[in-house]
């Protein structure tokens, strides 16, 4: 029976996963183009995958020789020599495994492994590469995986730029060399251009700038997702609505393949016995909001570590994500700004329309309970809900948000009475996230920021044991604005198939009446606080 898989290279008959056909049709269309081009997307974001099954779908065509990098060892980048040698290996084993390299060829390569003296140059290694392309039958296509391993070695420029004076050849001259040559890694090789070079010696001509572009979206859609659960269903019979979670599965995670797969797999494994009764109860919108809950709590997940990591690294973008989630806050996308191109690069932040965004909601979520958590702001609110939680829970089990308004209106303006209007604008709607956060750690999640088919954005979003709170937080304008306001979130009850939402305002005029008002506007029930 296959599984869900979230280490290494996916398998399709061993493991459930997205249809890559498609994906891959198009990148063959580069190959057949004799394009030479980089697949740089984030980590553990379907690359090996996806580079394993280009190489079967190429190996009628072409004789593919497909490897990584991670293979060689860092003194196998100390020098050129040890570099050739290293890469020579990599070429023979690819033999046992069905590459078809000419017998001179092989030879020669076997030569470098042999040498003990008068060691091997990467331009002897080249006149290799380039013999055995002019004897293969087939047009001969390189595939190099996790070139991140080179980073920090000059070899390797110098490897790429062997590799581009003979596509200039080809292109020039009509040389014969490789077909098509792919690199794959989280990094980009301008970026390990800037590693390599030190600052006296940065050039403006990078060593790979013959590279075509590479635009694929890689992210897995709706559809796809549906496609996989599908195949699981028909396996498993557990009568889920596989559209109904398919869509879940991709609001939460933008398509990012782990996450995707990781949702699933929590679901398929770890709760049933448990959490749920049967997988019929499991597979349900429920049982996913579980399975990011989950998956937020897990110690040592190297993908959530990484992303803080790269906060620490980069402190004013990490002030500027922290003021977009707990203020509100927007920022310009600015495609040539160091900080957030590398957290692009690192899939943990994406454009939305010119401004930069969290690039999924788990990211969001673990952001949102990384920054309550390290700061020592607004405690005072944060340990009255905790204590209290109890009290905010309603007959059904879930959450009484207008008790919660309340009850945080109340306690707000007893310790913030002094505080000026300016500071409250600033503050208002990070106190209200950190005070729901003590409510509900432990037991449901929340985003913000929420992305709408027509871009529209709502600020909180509760996810709590199945059920979905919409909040909305905004500054009071009037009472125009504040029907602008309502009107808003009907949209958003309308998108979410909800009848009930909550609206709170922080209302700095001295005529204000705080307190928590019900309305009902059509087939709608607003709830609307005033701090």
């Amino acid at each position: 029976m296959k599984q869900f898989n979230t280490t290494a290279v996916c398998i399709p008959s061993k493991h459930y996963m997205v249809d890559l056909s498609e994906r891959v049709k198009e990148i063959k269309k580069l190959v057949d183009a004799g394009k030479y081009f980089t697949i740089n997307r984030a980590r553990q974001y379907g690359k090996t995958t996806t580079l394993s099954a280009l190489r079967k779908a190429l190996e009628k065509t072409y004789d593919v020789a497909s490897i990584s990098f991670e293979k060689i060892s860092s003194a196998g980048f100390a020098t050129e020599e040890s570099f050739v040698k290293a890469f020579s290996r990599l070429l023979k084993r690819e033999t046992r495994y069905g590459l078809n390299i000419s017998e001179e060829s092989l030879k020669q390569i076997e030569g470098f492994l042999n040498r003990e003296t008068n060691e091997a140059k990467l331009d002897e290694l080249f006149d290799a590469l380039v013999d055995w392309c002019a004897l293969s039958v087939k047009p001969v296509v390189l595939i190099i995986d996790e070139v991140d391993t080179a980073t920090n070695n000059q070899v390797f420029l110098d490897f790429l730029g062997q590799l581009r004076s003979y596509y200039l050849d080809r292109e020039e001259k009509g040389a014969v060399t490789f077909h098509s040559v792919i690199l794959a890694g989280v990094t980009d090789v301008k970026h390990l251009k800037s590693k390599i070079r030190p600052d006296d010696a940065h050039k403006v001509n990078s060593p790979w700038n013959i590279a075509a572009d590479f635009e694929l979206d890689m992210s897995l859609s709706e559809t796809g997702i549906m496609g996989m659960l599908d195949e699981y269903e028909a396996d498993h019979h557990t009568g889920m609505d596989t559209k109904e979670i398919a869509k879940s599965i991709r609001e939460y995670t933008n398509g990012y393949p782990y996450l995707v797969s990781r949702i699933c797999q929590k679901i398929d494994t770890d709760f049933v016995p448990g959490v749920f009764k049967t997988l019929h109860d499991a597979w349900t919108l429920y049982g996913v909001d579980e399975a990011v809950k989950k998956i937020l709590s897990e110690p040592n997940n190297s993908l959530f570590e990484s992303l803080t990591g790269k906060l620490t690294n980069y402190p004013e973008l990490r002030k500027k994500l922290r003021a977009i989630l707990m203020r509100g806050e927007t920022f310009a996308w600015l495609p040539y700004d160091e900080e957030q191109q590398q957290l692009f690069m690192y899939g943990f932040i994406r454009n939305n329309h010119n401004t930069v965004a969290v690039s999924n909601r788990i990211f969001e979520m673990l952001l949102y309970t990384h920054f309550i958590g390290e700061s020592d702001k607004n405690n005072d609110l944060k340990q009255i809900a905790a204590g209290m939680k109890q009290t905010f829970i309603d007959e059904d089990g879930g959450l009484d948000i207008p008790k919660i308004m309340d009850h945080f209106i109340r306690e707000h303006n007893r310790i913030h009475k002094d505080n000026t209007e300016k500071f409250l604008e600033e503050e208002g709607r990070e106190r209200f996230i950190t005070y729901v956060a003590g409510i509900i750690n432990g037991t449901g999640t929340y985003s913000a920021e929420e992305q709408l088919r027509d871009y529209r954005r709502t600020d909180l979003v509760i996810h709590y044991l199945g059920r979905r709170y919409i909040i909305e937080l905004k500054i009071w304008h009037g009472e125009r604005y504040n029907a602008e306001g309502e009107k808003q979130l009907i949209g958003y009850l309308d998108y979410w198939n909800l009848n009930t939402g909550y609206l709170l305002s922080f209302n700095f005029n001295r005529k204000k009446e705080p307190g928590v008002e019900r309305l009902r506007i059509g087939d709608k029930v607003l709830y609307e606080g005033t701090v």
